[in-house]
C-alpha cells in the first residue's frame, strides 16, 4: 500500500460515506478516533480528517489504512488532504496572544479583578471584538473560537492569579500572568493600550495590517502586536519620511542618525546619499491621535532602528544614545559632544495613514 496515494475523488467518496453513516458511525466502522488536531472543511461542513484520509485510500488501493498506520498532522493526513486542494482547519482554538489577553484582563480589572460569566453582556460584547481581531487566520478557527464562554473563563484564568485571590488558580498560561502584572504596575498605562486596541477593532484600523511579512521575532513591545503593526506602518510612510529630511535639510542639518551619528552618504557614497530610517518615537499607547507632528519623528541610522525595537520597553533615540556613550565612552568615534537640542519642529504637521 502506498500511503498518501490518493486522489481527489477519493476522498469526496470518502465523505460521501462519512455523510450517510454519520461521524460516530462512519468513526466506528473504522476505528477512528474524533480528529484532535485538524478537520477538512468541504461544502461548509467539517469533517474528521484522518478518518477521511485514511478511508480514502479502499477506493484506490483496496482498503482502508488503519488509524494507526497514519497520523491525522501535517506530516501525513492534513499535508495530503490539502494537496488535493481540500481546506483543512485546527480542531483547536489558538492560543491566546498578548493582545487578546490585555483585553480580557482590562475586563477583569474593570470588575474589580473578580471573573466574569459567560452571560454577562460585557463578555459577550468582547467575544465578538476578539473574532474581528486580524490575528489569527480563518484556518485556525473553530466554531468555538473565542466565544462567551472561552472569554469567561480567560478572565478566571487571569483573576485567579491576581495576589489578592485565595482559591487555587485555575490553568491559566505564563502570559496571563505577564499580562496582569503589567496592569498591577502601570494600570492606567494598559488601560489606555486597552482603549487603543479596542478602538482600533472598532473602527477596522487595524484590518490589512496583518497582511504584510513581518520580521517579529526582532520586534516586541508590552502593548502587543497590532499597535506594532501600526507603529510601523506609521514609520513606513513615505511620505512623512520625506518631509522629515526635508525639514531637517531646510535647518542646514546633516543627515545623520540622531542616535550614534551614523552617515549613509558619508559611508557609501552616492548609494547611501539621502537614505536613512524614520522612527516614530511617540509611546504606543499615546500613538492613537489621527495627525502626526514632525517633531513625532526620528532620523535614525538601521543599527539602532533595530536596537530600539529589539525589546520591550523600548526606549527613546536620548536613552539609547546615553547608553552607547556610557558603553564606548564620552570620546567615542562619531558621538556629539552634547545631547541633541529639543526638534524645533513641533508646529509642523503632517497627516498620518
Amino acid at each position: 500500500m502506498r500511503k498518501g496515494a490518493i486522489k481527489r475523488d477519493d476522498v469526496l467518496k470518502a465523505i460521501a460515506e462519512y455523510d450517510e453513516l454519520g461521524r460516530d458511525g462512519f468513526l466506528s466502522k473504522y476505528g477512528y478516533k474524533p480528529a484532535t488536531g485538524y478537520l477538512l472543511v468541504h461544502e461548509n461542513r467539517t469533517y474528521d480528517s484522518k478518518a477521511i484520509a485514511g478511508v480514502a485510500h479502499k477506493f484506490d488501493q483496496g482498503r482502508a489504512l488503519r488509524s494507526d498506520e497514519l497520523s491525522g498532522g501535517r506530516s501525513h493526513a492534513a499535508k495530503w488532504l490539502a494537496r488535493l486542494g481540500f481546506a483543512i482547519r485546527s480542531s483547536r482554538s489558538p492560543d491566546w496572544t498578548r493582545d487578546e489577553i490585555i483585553l480580557a484582563c482590562d475586563l477583569a480589572m474593570a470588575n474589580g479583578w473578580k471573573r466574569l460569566e459567560f452571560n454577562d453582556p460585557r463578555v459577550i460584547e468582547l467575544s465578538a471584538l476578539l473574532q474581528t481581531m486580524p490575528i489569527h487566520p480563518q484556518g485556525v478557527r473553530t466554531e468555538l473560537f473565542r466565544n462567551p464562554n472561552g472569554v469567561a473563563r480567560k478572565t478566571a484564568d487571569i483573576t485567579s492569579r491576581h495576589p489578592d485571590y485565595r482559591g487555587k488558580p485555575t490553568n491559566g498560561n505564563a502570559l496571563d500572568v505577564e499580562v496582569l502584572n503589567d496592569f498591577l504596575a502601570r494600570a492606567a498605562e494598559m488601560a489606555e493600550v486597552a482603549q487603543r486596541i479596542r478602538s482600533g477593532l472598532i473602527t477596522g484600523e487595524f484590518q490589512g495590517l496583518l497582511l504584510e511579512a513581518e520580521e517579529e521575532d526582532d520586534y516586541s513591545a508590552t502593548e502587543g502586536r497590532l499597535l506594532i503593526r501600526r507603529h510601523r506602518s506609521r514609520e513606513r510612510d513615505k511620505g512623512l519620511r520625506k518631509r522629515k529630511i526635508e525639514a531637517v535639510s531646510r535647518q542646514g542639518r546633516q543627515l545623520t542618525c540622531e542616535v550614534c551619528d551614523f552617515d549613509f552618504e558619508a559611508t557609501y557614497g552616492s548609494r547611501g546619499a539621502g537614505y536613512i530610517e524614520c522612527h516614530h518615537v511617540v509611546p504606543l499607547h499615546e500613538a492613537g491621535e489621527v495627525r502626526t507632528r514632525l517633531s513625532d519623528l526620528a532620523l535614525i541610522c538601521a543599527n539602532c532602528h533595530r536596537m530600539i525595537h529589539h525589546r520591550a520597553p523600548w526606549p527613546t533615540p536620548g536613552e539609547l544614545r546615553k547608553l552607547i556613550q556610557q558603553t564606548v565612552g564620552e570620546g567615542g568615534a562619531r558621538l556629539r559632544s552634547q545631547q541633541e537640542p529639543e526638534s524645533r519642529l513641533r508646529d509642523e504637521v503632517a497627516p498620518s495613514t
